[in-house]
């Protein structure tokens, strides 16, 4: 029954988790809000508040699950992808923590731990099934077969769709980060006020440069004829924009769902917290048979309790690493 302290700093939330066999019973992240006044991540500041949070953040995970250190059995990390700066610290911490209790080593691939996130809770999906990993920095659709048997299968080309949301967001004069406040005005808008243009990118990949572009044309010759259209459209505007990006998104999702077979469908990342996103998977569901699989919010965003899972079932294997390990900043499935 092995107790795994997880640990995740790959951007600019430093968290810690617990799983006790299998179960989180512990998960804390302390976010940044110094990225704010910039309108996105400074890496330097990012690692330097890192180095501030993780030890208080190690203790009150290992307070809340009720854990003495004495008592863990391993100690995960992610590796990699992310900020390099950020990830040393993390991966420095992990190091130093196992080496002086004895532990083993468990590195994660961060993208990897957004799919396992779907192994915390029930109900959890069977093998294979397909992933869709949409984030700030990554969207990809993946084909899960085992754990830690993973092929990408489309991915885009340029831009992800979470920064499609926060370039938009900043274009709209919204403050960082914008996604969320996107999908929060949106709720109030009429989806097809307006109409953007669908990237035609061959295959299962996906290309947000032009779309971006797209809009901030857009708004240009809207705002030459009237300066206040912004503000005065933002809730139209807001909910056109996600429903452009969520029917790009499914667009290929369910071209791939035909070619591979395959009706477990699941969405993970930063974006999969968007509601406009989530309605709509649930939504195919009864349309295309599919049985759909959301995480919960918490287990959406940057967490160690998805690495936590994913150090539980590399544990079970005996796949640890040694002293030796190093962050990367890029990172290979």
């Amino acid at each position: 029954m092995p107790i795994i302290l997880a640990i995740e700093s790959s951007c600019d939330e430093t968290s810690v988790a617990i799983c006790d066999n299998g179960k989180i019973t512990a998960n804390v992240i302390a976010n940044q809000t110094i990225h704010e006044n910039y309108g996105g991540v400074i890496p330097e500041l990012a690692s330097r508040v890192h180095q501030q949070n993780i030890v208080p953040a190690v203790q009150q995970a290992l307070a809340i699950a009720g854990v003495n250190k004495k008592q863990l059995d391993g100690v995960a990390f992610t590796q990699g992808p992310g900020l390099l700066g950020s990830l040393l610290v993390g991966v420095s911490f992990a190091k130093s923590f196992a080496l002086a209790l004895n532990l083993p080593l468990i590195s994660v691939n961060h993208m990897q731990a957004h799919i396992l996130a779907h192994f915390i809770d029930e109900p959890k999906p069977k093998f294979p099934f397909l992933c869709l990993t949409v984030s700030g920095g990554h969207t990809q659709i993946v084909l899960v077969k085992d754990y830690f048997d993973m092929e990408i299968v489309g991915e885009t080309l340029d831009d992800a769709a979470g920064e499609a949301f926060d370039k938009t967001a900043k274009i709209l004069n919204l403050p960082y980060p914008g996604g969320p406040l996107i999908d929060k005005h949106a709720k109030d808008g009429n989806p097809s006020k307006y109409q953007f243009p669908e990237p035609q990118i061959q295959g299962l990949n996906y290309s947000f440069s032009g779309f971006k572009t797209a809009i901030l044309y857009f708004v240009r010759d809207h705002q030459k004829e009237n300066p206040a259209f912004v503000q005065e459209n933002l809730a139209d505007i807001c909910a056109s924009v996600q429903h452009s990006i969520v029917n790009i998104l499914l667009n290929k999702l369910k071209k791939a769902a035909k070619q591979y077979n395959c009706n477990q469908i699941a969405i993970a990342g930063g974006v999969s917290a968007n509601s406009g996103l989530r309605n709509a998977l649930l939504s195919l569901q009864d349309t295309l048979g599919w049985e759909v699989f959301i995480p919960k919010f918490e287990y959406c965003t940057d967490n160690a309790a998805m690495i936590a899972i994913a150090g539980y079932q590399k544990f079970l294997q005996n796949d640890f690493v040694g002293q030796e390990v190093s962050p990367m900043a890029r990172m290979n499935f």
